[in-house]
C-alpha cells in the first residue's frame, strides 16, 4: 500500500465517521435523529433498526375505522358537495329565516302570484329577502364557514382508505366487520410510505383546534342519529393533535422514504360558502321573478296578436326569421334578434295599414279640408312613413337572401366561423348591424303609429261636434265613405294601440 493510498483510506474513515462533505452520510446522520426523536416520542408504531411498521400502529388506525365506519359509510353514500352545503346552512338558520325561505323558492312564488298583484309580489319578495338576509351578521358567516371547514375536514377523514392500509397488517380482515379482533403483523415500511402521506396529509388540513360539539350536533339534529359519539370523536382528536403536533407521522414517512427533508404541504383550508349562498338565494328569487314576468309579458303578446291577427303565429318574411337564424345559434355567433317582431310590423303594415288606415288616410286627408294644414301634414307624413317602413323592411329581408349581398357573405363564412377567428368576427359584427337595423325599423316605425294615432284622436273627436273645428266638412266625407267614418277610425285608433302596446312588450 502507498504513502497516498494509505492518506486516502484515513480521509475515507474520518469522512464516514464525522460526515464531511459526503450527501449520504448526511442523510444518514439526519435518518438516525429522526429515528431517536420517534422512539423518544413514546408511540410505538415504527422500528428503525428493520424498518418495520408495528402492529401497535395497524391497531390505532383499526380502533379509528372501528369508530367511523358509520361515518365512513354515511359520506360514501352522499358524494354531492351541494349535499353538506345544504345541511350546514339549515342548521344554521334561524326559525324566522327558516320560515322566510319558504317563500323564496320557485313553487311558493308562482303559488302567490296566483293570489297576489305582481308588484305587490315583488314588493313582497324584496322586504323578506331583507329580513332573511338581514340576520347574516359577521359572527353568524363567520360561524357557519367554521361549521363548514370542519365538516370538510371530518368528511375527507373519514373516507381515508382505512381498510386498505388495515388489509396490509392482516389479509383475512373483512371491510366493515367489527366482530372478531384482526391479526395485525409488522410489515415493511415502504410498503405503507403512501398511504402513510396521504393520511398525514388529511391529519394537516384537519382543524384539530377547534371545538367539534356544533359538528356532532348537527348531524344529530338534521340525520336524527349520530354519526359518531361526540366523546369518541373528542378522543380522537385529542390523539391526532397530539400526533401531529408531536410530528409522528412525518418522521415515520422521511424514515420509510429515507427523506429526511419530507414535508407535507397540506394546511387547514378555510372553507367560505355564505357569501354564494347569499348570492344563489338572490339569484334564485331574481330569476323566479323574471321567469314569471317573461312569462305574464309572453302570454299579454299571445293576447295582443290574436286580438290584433285573429292568430300568435305570425311569420311573414321569408329571411329574418326564427328558422333563418339557427344556423347561427347551432355555431352560437347570435340570432336575428327582432325576427318576431319585425316580422309582426310587416304583417301590420300589409294586413292593416295598407288597407284600414289607407281607406281613412285616402278619405280624411286627401278629400278632408283642414282648418289647421300643419297637422294635416303631420299626419300625412306619419302615414307615408308607415307605407315606406314597409318596402324598407322587405328590402331588408331581401338582401339577407343566400343569393343576395348579406345572405351571400353569411353563408360563405358561416362553415369555417367555428375555426376562423376572422370569420367568426365577420358574421358577428355583420348580425350585429342587421340586429341594429332591423330594431331602427321597429323603433322608427312604432314613433310613427303614434304620432298618427294622436292627431287620429283628435280628429275622430272633432267628428263628434256639431261643427268641425279640425276638418269643416264631414258631411261631404260621409256622403264619399263606404264604411261610417267614426266607426273606422275609432277602429284604426284601437288597432294601432293594441299594436304599440305590442312592440312595447316586445322592445322593451
Amino acid at each position: 500500500m502507498t504513502k497516498n493510498s494509505g492518506l486516502s483510506f484515513f480521509q475515507k474513515l474520518i469522512s464516514s465517521i464525522f460526515g464531511g462533505n459526503d450527501p449520504e452520510a448526511e442523510k444518514n446522520r439526519q435518518l438516525k435523529i429522526i429515528a431517536k426523536n420517534l422512539s423518544r416520542s413514546g408511540y410505538k408504531f415504527y422500528k428503525a433498526g428493520s424498518d418495520q411498521v408495528l402492529p401497535q400502529f395497524g391497531k390505532f388506525f383499526y380502533d379509528i375505522y372501528k369508530i367511523i365506519s358509520p361515518a365512513q359509510l354515511f359520506f360514501q353514500n352522499q358524494p354531492n358537495p351541494n349535499f353538506y352545503k345544504n345541511i350546514v346552512i339549515d342548521f344554521s338558520l334561524t326559525e324566522s329565516q327558516k320560515k322566510l325561505s319558504e317563500n323564496f323558492s320557485e313553487e311558493s312564488i308562482l303559488a302567490f302570484s296566483k293570489n297576489v298583484p305582481f308588484e305587490k309580489l315583488k314588493v313582497k319578495l324584496k322586504q323578506d329577502l331583507e329580513n332573511f338576509l338581514g340576520e347574516f351578521d359577521s359572527d353568524k358567516i363567520n360561524s357557519i364557514d367554521s361549521l363548514y371547514t370542519k365538516l370538510v375536514g371530518f368528511k375527507s377523514f373519514c373516507l381515508y382508505d382505512f381498510y386498505f392500509l388495515l388489509k396490509k397488517f392482516d389479509s383475512t380482515l373483512r371491510e366493515g366487520e367489527f366482530n372478531r379482533a384482526p391479526k395485525l403483523e409488522s410489515i415493511e415500511g415502504a410498503y405503507i410510505a403512501e398511504d402513510l402521506k396521504n393520511f398525514a396529509e388529511i391529519l394537516n388540513s384537519l382543524p384539530l383546534n377547534e371545538e367539534w360539539d356544533d359538528l356532532m350536533a348537527m348531524f344529530k339534529t338534521t340525520r336524527g342519529v349520530e354519526l359518531v359519539k361526540p366523546n369518541q370523536w373528542n378522543k380522537i382528536v385529542q390523539k391526532l393533535r397530539q400526533l401531529r403536533d408531536t410530528r409522528v407521522f412525518n418522521m415515520m414517512i422521511e424514515l420509510t422514504t429515507k427523506n429526511p427533508a419530507y414535508v407535507t404541504d397540506s394546511a387547514v383550508k378555510q372553507e367560505h360558502i355564505v357569501e354564494s349562498f347569499i348570492e344563489s338565494t338572490k339569484n334564485q328569487t331574481a330569476n323566479t321573478i323574471k321567469k314569471l314576468e317573461n312569462e305574464q309579458k309572453n302570454s299579454k303578446i299571445d293576447s295582443l296578436l290574436v286580438q290584433i291577427f285573429n292568430t300568435d303565429s305570425i311569420v311573414i318574411l321569408k329571411n329574418y326569421t326564427e328558422a333563418g337564424s339557427a344556423p347561427l345559434e347551432r355555431k352560437n355567433l347570435g340570432s336575428f334578434e327582432y325576427a318576431k317582431p319585425l316580422n309582426y310590423l310587416k304583417a301590420f303594415l300589409v294586413e292593416f295599414v295598407k288597407r284600414d288606415v289607407r281607406e281613412y288616410a285616402d278619405l280624411v286627408l286627401i278629400r278632408g279640408k283642414w282648418t289647421l294644414p300643419e297637422l294635416s301634414t303631420e299626419m300625412s307624413n306619419n302615414y307615408h312613413q308607415m307605407f315606406e317602413a314597409s318596402d324598407e323592411i322587405t328590402q331588408f329581408d331581401g338582401k339577407l337572401n343566400e343569393e343576395a349581398e348579406i345572405g351571400i357573405k353569411i353563408k360563405t363564412l358561416l362553415p369555417r366561423a367555428d375555426r376562423d377567428r376572422e370569420a367568426n368576427n365577420i358574421i358577428k359584427t355583420t348580425l350585429r348591424d342587421i340586429n341594429s337595423l332591423a330594431r331602427e325599423y321597429l323603433v322608427n316605425t312604432t314613433k310613427s303609429m303614434i304620432n298618427f294615432a294622436k292627431i287620429l284622436k283628435s280628429v275622430i273627436e272633432d267628428h263628434q261636434k256639431p261643427k268641425g273645428e279640425i276638418v269643416m266638412n264631414w258631411k261631404e266625407l260621409d256622403r264619399f265613405a263606404e264604411h261610417p267614418i267614426n266607426q273606422l277610425g275609432v277602429e284604426v285608433y284601437k288597432k294601432i294601440y293594441l299594436f304599440v302596446q305590442l312592440m312595447q312588450n316586445e322592445l322593451q
